[in-house]
């Protein structure tokens, strides 16, 4: 800017900060000076000081040289962590002022614009370098986050298995274990080793259900969580829903020989993609290598007619929702001949086929069509009857199979998903599920509360503290935090 309009800007933002200043007509109704004019001004004078400082002509002025550094770290100090002109200090003013005398300086003494631009351009290609340092760091602590179990919910499940195993055998009987194959009744499936996401999507269900005696959840869990989640509902019973809670290593017929992806997730190849992050050759492979996709617990809805075989539906819950709603209408949904009912997710780009899957490889391209919808994993409904029916369990098995090296899908359970149930999937209204808690801060607060069941997919998890504090207090209001386990383990909201 040329030394006349720098001084008119100066004016015009010291006016906006003089007490009883006159506006025009115009702005008696309508302000228009932006709330951060100052502050970006003040911004704009340090990318100035610093841009001379680094001239040689400058620099062969040791005064100027000095008053420049002085006025940096003074302007510095006054803008701090401010983000609008009302965060500034009193003296903002007076520093502004003395950094324009001061820069005006610098600009007799100065004038090869040529030099500046280079200068300019130099600054600007080293801010970009940096922004992208500090996005990958974010992401890679991000997911590092996401990985990490906090204290608290690791001393739950310890507390609870030392109670459960002082428990004789009888008092470690659940109530109604008649009802677990009943077809009448309202069954659930939660595959979680977390013990208190699984407890907020018990409660919030059966928070809403008209009769809970119809209700009954059935708890897939590994062997270090099993006793644990056991003694949970031991000690607190949802009302009178029947819970059952299985140890996965009970299921014996789930074994290498019959489940392919079993096999894959032991072999050392796999293992080592997981956990060796340091190879990864882009940011986006982060996201990939998260343990979590080892656990045959991700894998285990594929299963659903082994381990519910006396079943006709199930409504599959991830562990990161939230019911608002009573949820049995979903049993009376005319499937239409399909084995999954979900809710489509085709408002952005990334929730299309192409996204998942590589349609470079002839398999992938020849069977399906990129610009395809996806949909949910997480608030499902399966007909187990169609399932068996059209053998989906082998139409997942050949497609792992297919997929053993990692050419047609990286990782996760939504592209076998999409996959296996091609064309055989139910659109839901999308009422019943609502998606995004867990990385989108943008969502409708209407839509949220309208719906059915709300999903913190993505990694601002609810139990953790990167979670969105306006989108916590849904799940929050399902935990009892006067519970005694809770208190000794310092879970707090």
């Amino acid at each position: 800017m040329d030394t006349k309009q720098e001084q008119q800007h100066i004016k015009s933002s010291s006016q906006v900060t003089q007490k009883g200043s006159k506006l025009s007509e115009a702005d008696k109704h309508i302000d228009q000076t932006p709330p951060d004019a100052r502050v970006r001004y003040l911004k704009d004078q340090l990318i100035q000081a610093r841009v001379y400082l680094s001239l040689q002509a400058v620099r062969n002025n040791p005064h100027l040289t000095r008053e420049l550094r002085l006025r940096v770290k003074e302007v510095s100090r006054t803008l701090g962590d401010a983000s609008k002109d009302s965060d500034l200090p009193r003296n903002a003013n007076e520093r502004m002022k003395a950094m324009e005398q001061t820069l005006m300086k610098g600009r007799q003494i100065q004038n090869d614009c040529a030099a500046a631009v280079k200068k300019l351009r130099a600054m600007l290609h080293s801010t970009e370098e940096q922004l992208h340092v500090h996005k990958k760091q974010t992401l890679f602590l991000t997911q590092l986050t996401a990985k990490t179990l906090p204290k608290g919910l690791h001393c739950l499940p310890l507390r609870l298995t030392t109670e459960y195993y002082s428990l004789n055998t009888s008092q470690q009987q659940l109530p109604n274990q008649q009802k677990l194959e009943n077809p009448r009744l309202y069954h659930y499936a939660i595959f979680s080793d977390n013990i208190l996401a699984t407890a907020v999507v018990v409660n919030s269900t059966v928070a809403h259900a008209k009769d809970t005696s119809n209700h009954v959840f059935h708890i897939v869990t590994d062997r270090l969580n099993y006793a644990a989640m056991r003694m949970w509902f031991l000690v607190n019973p949802p009302k009178k829903a029947t819970i059952q809670v299985q140890n996965i290593e009970d299921f014996t017929w789930l074994n290498s020989s019959y489940s392919p992806v079993l096999k894959q997730l032991g072999s050392p190849s796999m293992v080592d993609f997981y956990f060796k992050t340091h190879r990864a050759s882009s940011d986006s492979n982060l996201k990939f290598r998260n343990p979590k996709y080892l656990s045959i617990l991700n894998h285990l809805r594929f299963y659903l007619p082994e381990i519910f075989p006396k079943l006709n539906k199930v409504l599959f819950l991830d562990d990161d929702i939230v019911v608002q709603k009573d949820l049995t209408g979903l049993w009376s949904i005319d499937l239409k001949g399909n084995v999954n009912g979900a809710v489509e997710t085709c408002g952005e780009r990334f929730h299309r086929f192409d996204r998942y899957l590589n349609f470079s490889n002839p398999h992938i391209a020849k069977n399906f069509d990129p610009r395809a919808c996806g949909w949910a994993y997480g608030m499902n409904v399966f007909d187990l009857v169609q399932w068996k029916r059209q053998n989906i369990t082998e139409v997942y098995h050949n497609w792992q199979k297919l997929n053993h090296d990692r050419q047609l899908w990286k990782l996760g359970t939504l592209p076998p998903g999409l996959i296996t149930f091609w064309k055989r999937t139910f659109q839901l209204n999308r009422s019943w599920h609502v998606l995004g808690l867990g990385y989108n801060p943008n969502i409708n607060q209407k839509e949220i509360e309208r719906a059915a069941v709300i999903h913190y997919n993505g990694n601002m998890k609810p139990w953790l503290e990167i979670s969105f504090p306006k989108f916590r207090g849904y799940w929050t209001k399902y935990v009892d935090y006067d519970l005694v386990y809770l208190r000794e383990c310092n879970i707090n909201p």
